[in-house]
């Protein structure tokens, strides 16, 4: 990839670092919104709708001219992770740490607020989306049932981007239909009857429950993606007792992280799995009681908006990469394509850079500028739209 930076390019990337250096958790990113609402107020957009869904913001350029309403977003939220990198901008904070890049895609969609700022759009509306709360699937839907978030209304068109690893620098990587998996999670608590551990038969354990449960979660995984009925359920938390050794437990519970291709998919493997609970608390002689958390929706590429999304890349000179298959992680974007005919891209970030949700993960300003260009031209392909 080869990409000359303009001069206040710098700047975008110094508040980068000034975000990577202040992480906030979900639903606690107050800080984080402040500085950028600022950052924005200087950039004169027409409105700056703040608090919607918590610490959710949208920036509105409006060319005051009939035409599109074409949303962007990105995500404010920090991880639950302690940061091993040594760079002088490495997180202030004990176990808290920018390592999904939420940090470059703000600097991204601040360096686009710029562009607007000397370029506006000569009809319709560009809405600049800071969205909270995306690692635990819940800030889309907070500010989509705010009442605040229609002053927002109407909206043609949504898209957003995510930095990916293992990707050469700066290709675009995106598909047609599910981009990122729908991915939920289950509570399942078992209440059972405690007792003393010589004298099992005077309490309900359980274990025996827990093991079931785990193992139909293991017969119901199909984890490759390229076939039919792809699934991945995966326990992530089990509980149950004390460490009393006198004691047998009389209540358990099991955490599993569930992932499909599709909504339609995801209900019909919820649904067994459920049942399947059921029966076996039922067999046990156990109450059973049940969650669902850290919901994301399937990411639905629309067709339309892929192909200029294609198309931005090709203005831009970029590589585009025709992904086959989902990913199988959660994007809390999907709640936005699930009400928006929209598409999310991946901007890859290195072959060999730091996965994910690594400790050594660190975004790389690189890459700054081609989301800029990206929406950019995006927009400017979108506006052209009169449907």
């Amino acid at each position: 990839m080869t990409q000359t930076k303009p001069s206040w390019m710098s700047d975008i990337d110094q508040l980068r670092r000034y975000l990577h250096q202040y992480p906030e958790l979900s639903g606690e990113e107050h800080e984080t919104a402040a500085f950028l609402a600022r950052s924005l107020q200087k950039l004169e957009p027409a409105q700056l709708i703040e608090g919607i869904g918590g610490c959710g913001m949208v920036a509105v350029f409006d060319s005051g001219h009939p035409g599109p309403s074409v949303l962007f977003r990105t995500e404010l939220d920090a991880l639950p992770i302690q940061e091993v990198n040594d760079f002088d901008y490495r997180s202030t904070k004990e176990n808290i740490a920018h390592k999904c890049g939420h940090d470059g895609h703000m600097a991204v969609m601040m360096g686009f607020a710029r562009a607007l700022y000397h370029h506006p759009p000569e009809k319709g509306r560009a809405l600049l989306l800071f969205q909270p709360a995306e690692e635990i699937g819940a800030g889309a839907e907070w500010m989509l049932k705010d009442e605040t978030f229609d002053q927002v209304l109407p909206i043609d068109y949504a898209v957003a981007f995510h930095n990916l690893p293992g990707f050469p620098l700066g290709t675009i990587v995106c598909k047609e239909g599910p981009f990122s998996s729908s991915v939920q999670s289950l509570i399942i608590r078992l209440n059972g009857k405690t007792s003393h551990a010589g004298e099992p038969e005077n309490g309900i354990n359980p274990a025996m429950a827990i093991a079931e449960i785990i193992k139909e979660a293991d017969i119901a995984c199909q984890p490759n993606i390229e076939e039919e009925g792809f699934a991945i359920l995966t326990p992530v938390h089990i509980h149950m007792g004390e460490v009393a050794y006198g004691v047998s437990a009389g209540y358990g519970e099991i955490h599993l992280t569930i992932r499909t291709k599709t909504e339609e998919e995801m209900q019909a493997l919820s649904d067994r799995l459920l049942s399947y609970a059921g029966r076996v608390s039922q067999k046990y002689g156990l109450q059973l009681d049940t969650e669902w958390t850290n919901v994301f929706r399937t990411t639905q590429n629309d067709p339309e908006v892929t192909g200029i999304i294609q198309q931005a890349a090709a203005d831009n000179g970029l590589e585009y990469h025709a992904k086959d298959w989902a990913f199988k992680w959660g994007e809390d974007f999907g709640a936005f394509t699930q009400q928006f005919k929209g598409a999310m891209f991946g901007i890859g970030a290195g072959e060999d850079h730091p996965a994910l949700h690594n400790p050594d993960y660190d975004f790389p300003d690189a890459i700054t500028p081609v989301g800029i260009d990206m929406y950019r031209r995006i927009l400017e392909h979108l506006l052209e739209r009169t449907d």
